[in-house]
């Protein structure tokens, strides 16, 4: 009993002097604006990327295909169906890799979720669904000047 308590303790101390020595040194867990250029500037301590520029992968772009059937509890399944694509949650944010990374879903043109797997769940009864292939940069992929993404109209 005693050494779990010490455990405990030193964890929680352990925790406390981490976050002091973040905070003394200006570091933070908080994100980043993707809209604020300032924050993808040089010295910023971020890539200078552009996470809208897509990446096109010519012939070696993956193919998608949706299939959504309606849940019988509530709302949508939908199953990513994927050739030459892998996801990659453990890589998202990293450098790219052709042939991996995840999707972004959309409902009604605005970004819900990314998705780190073939299978989703919407809870949503109608809408316009939009899933994005993306590589690991988040940049949308595309072969010959077209998305690889799909579009349904889901209910209705």
């Amino acid at each position: 009993m005693r050494g779990l308590l010490l455990l405990v303790i030193g964890l929680v101390t352990g925790a406390g002097l981490g976050i002091v020595v973040a905070a003394d040194r200006g570091l933070s867990l908080q994100g980043h604006d993707h809209g604020d250029p300032a924050q993808h500037a040089a010295g910023s301590g971020h890539d200078h990327h552009d996470h809208h520029a897509p990446r096109d992968l010519g012939a070696a772009a993956p193919d998608l295909r949706v299939e959504a059937t309606r849940d019988p509890v509530s709302g949508w399944n939908l199953h990513l169906v994927t050739e030459r694509f892998d996801f990659a949650p453990a890589a998202a944010g990293g450098a790219p890799v052709p042939g991996q990374g995840h999707a972004h879903l959309y409902v009604d043109g605005t970004k819900i979720a990314r998705l780190y797997a073939p299978w989703a769940h919407l809870d949503r009864d109608a809408g316009e669904v939009r899933v994005v292939l993306t590589g690991n940069d988040h940049r949308p992929l595309q072969s010959g000047g077209r998305p690889v993404a799909v579009t349904l109209t889901l209910g209705g």
